[in-house]
């Protein structure tokens, strides 16, 4: 059973209330005045340190890294970010003085057990990948925050944020990706929790988020601007409304394994082909 969060305040404090099932996966959304300082240590969780807009000065575990930060909106380019170990203590200050914008920054975790070096991810190491296409009603871009790029650097954490042109559907073909599974030509999918924060422009706009199992009643859930859902089983594709493009950012960590392996519906194996650039997308989550 998937959850939902509505949020609708602006206090610095956790999103979620994680239940046992989804207790692997932490997501806090922190918006800073000119100045203001955010404070927090997370001692299961590793995670990324994204800013959404704005410009902040990080210091983790007393490792300083500054001006992070420096797009005005989601909508304009990769994200600047820090990764931050396990149990290490995190300073969010937002840059002060004249001129200087409020902040808004994401922090997405995953449990793990491997302690690392904390280190930047500047917008020219954000690896993107064009999926899917207008013409199929499923164009999406997956800015690549922590991916590739953390092998041998970070536990089983991956973030990105995706971007779905009006109308068109995610997730799509729909897939799964919560049991581990493996056959003769190798593994064949991977168990992994998986958490969207939902953006829309204009901010007037919604989507849906479904989810099905091979057996079961299926489910619908309305997603609007500033929803949080998490999904742990089953298929689970999106739609975005027309007139309205979508922003969703995108924590998961795997349960035994880093990179996913998405299984998708052999009910749509017809679509893989007609898709564009669903090898690739697969090939950059792993």
């Amino acid at each position: 059973m998937p959850d939902i969060i509505r949020r609708h305040d602006n206090g610095n404090r956790p999103i979620l209330n994680h239940d046992p099932r989804m207790a692997s996966v932490h997501f806090n959304l922190v918006r800073l005045a000119p100045g203001e300082v955010f404070e927090t240590a997370l001692p299961r969780h590793e995670s990324i340190v994204a800013v959404l807009s704005g410009t902040v000065d990080i210091t983790v575990d007393g490792e300083s890294f500054a001006a992070v930060g420096r797009r005005a909106d989601i909508w304009s380019g990769p994200a600047d970010s820090v990764y931050a170990p396990v149990g290490s203590a995190i300073r969010i200050v937002a840059k002060a003085g004249a001129g200087a914008a409020p902040a808004e920054v994401a922090i997405g975790g995953g449990v793990s057990t491997e302690r690392h070096a904390a280190f930047r991810i500047p917008p020219e190491e954000v690896a993107m990948v064009d999926v899917g296409s207008l013409g199929t009603h499923s164009h999406r871009r997956i800015f690549h925050i922590l991916g590739q790029n953390g092998q041998g650097r970070t536990g089983r954490l991956l973030v990105s944020e995706l971007y779905a042109d009006d109308g068109c559907w995610n997730g799509y073909p729909p897939h799964r990706h919560d049991t581990d599974v493996s056959g003769p030509g190798g593994v064949q999918q991977t168990a992994h929790d998986e958490l969207y924060h939902f953006r829309y422009d204009p901010p007037t706009g919604f989507g849906a988020q479904l989810i099905y199992e091979d057996s079961g009643e299926p489910q619908a859930f309305l997603t609007r601007d500033g929803d949080t859902f998490t999904v742990d089983r089953g298929y689970h594709p999106t739609v975005t409304s027309p007139g309205h493009r979508a922003y969703i950012f995108t924590v998961m960590v795997g349960k035994t394994e880093r990179g996913l392996v998405q299984y998708f519906d052999p009910a749509h194996a017809h679509l893989m082909d007609r898709i564009p650039g669903i090898q690739a997308m697969r090939e950059k989550f792993r």
